[in-house]
């Protein structure tokens, strides 16, 4: 038997306007797979690249997925899958190929693996908007860099989701998070959000504050989205045995390393966390008990409704006029 769902495809790369929207068959669940009813769509910067051709691999063309985070409710699952029921909610782990797995749609077939439950009471737009951005902020800054009470934590491109939950992860850990943003516009809102100093790089050297705001010493924790030479210039922010992730390309140019020695450079991939069962369990309940208890507290820019909204949806995240999470309900 069959099912028929509603999925997001393109068939070469480019811009947004390659998405289509078409109508595909899914089996039933075979064993150890579920399939998820999709309630909302959290976007993220890799499916933009993707898209384009320039993740760190190509899309399986013709007909490639994308898609990493989903929110939704179990509409049935396979044989052998005891941890899920129907009407379970949940959300999607993204530890998959997003050609293969990506779940933009109105319903996904996803291994039993890359399915984790839903934190209790959370709705599904805001539940959309946390796993990915919060376990990459969890597992780079709390789990590789070991981030302390005290530690300045340098952020760049922190209006992003990612960027957005590393201020709230920083705070939740004692650290101290300096953000940085491309123009004043963001500043406020940053600062609301939870961190310590804002630098607008359009305005002021990125390096030149950090070595200002931490009395000459610089960042014990640079988490950076950019890559390119912006990374190695970024060492001059760095203190004596830092820690210096990077885990996003925004540049499109080669990673460049500092020399300042002593420091110690993570390449981080989010599979790290999202790729065993143990990591998935801690990752879900520093989520779930930060969502609880106020410290985590995700930002929606934008909720766009229906599937044929999701070119306009990435003509939004590629304009970098939003700060938060963008959301797509099917």
């Amino acid at each position: 038997m069959t099912t028929s769902a509603h999925t997001v495809l393109f068939h070469e790369t480019g811009g947004p306007d390659v998405f289509t929207v078409e109508e595909v068959a899914l089996p039933d669940p075979g064993p150890g797979e579920v399939l998820v009813k999709v309630e909302a769509l959290g976007l993220n910067r890799a499916e933009a690249m993707l898209r384009a051709g320039t993740y760190w691999y190509q899309p399986a063309l013709p007909g490639s997925r994308n898609g990493y985070e989903a929110a939704g409710a179990v509409a049935a699952v396979g044989e052998g899958v005891t941890a899920f029921a129907p009407g379970d909610p949940v959300l999607a782990a993204a530890n998959f190929n997003l050609s293969s797995h990506g779940v933009y749609g109105d319903l996904v077939l996803l291994p039993e693996t890359s399915v984790v439950p839903r934190p209790a009471g959370i709705d599904a737009v805001t539940a959309a908007a946390v796993w990915l951005t919060y376990t990459t902020a969890y597992g780079a800054l709390v789990e590789r860099a070991g981030l302390a009470a005290g530690d300045h934590v340098l952020i760049t491109g922190a209006s992003s989701g990612a960027g957005t939950a590393a201020i709230q992860v920083a705070r939740r850990a004692g650290a101290v998070p300096i953000a940085t943003t491309r123009t004043e516009a963001k500043r406020k809102a940053l600062l609301d959000l939870g961190a310590e100093h804002v630098i607008v790089t359009d305005e002021e050297d990125p390096v030149e504050e950090t070595r200002r705001l931490t009395g000459g010493r610089g960042a014990e924790v640079i988490m950076d989205a950019i890559g390119g030479p912006v990374f190695r210039e970024l060492g001059g922010a760095a203190a004596d045995d830092s820690t210096m992730i990077s885990y996003g390309w925004l540049s499109e140019r080669p990673i460049e390393l500092p020399r300042n020695w002593p420091v110690t450079v993570h390449g981080y991939s989010n599979f790290t966390v999202t790729g065993t069962a143990e990591g998935r369990r801690r990752a879900a309940h520093y989520v779930g008990s930060g969502l609880t208890d106020g410290t985590l507290r995700p930002v929606i820019a934008e909720v766009f409704d229906g599937l044929g909204t999701m070119a306009d949806a990435h003509r939004l995240m590629e304009s970098n006029r939003h700060t938060g999470k963008i959301v797509v309900r099917p």
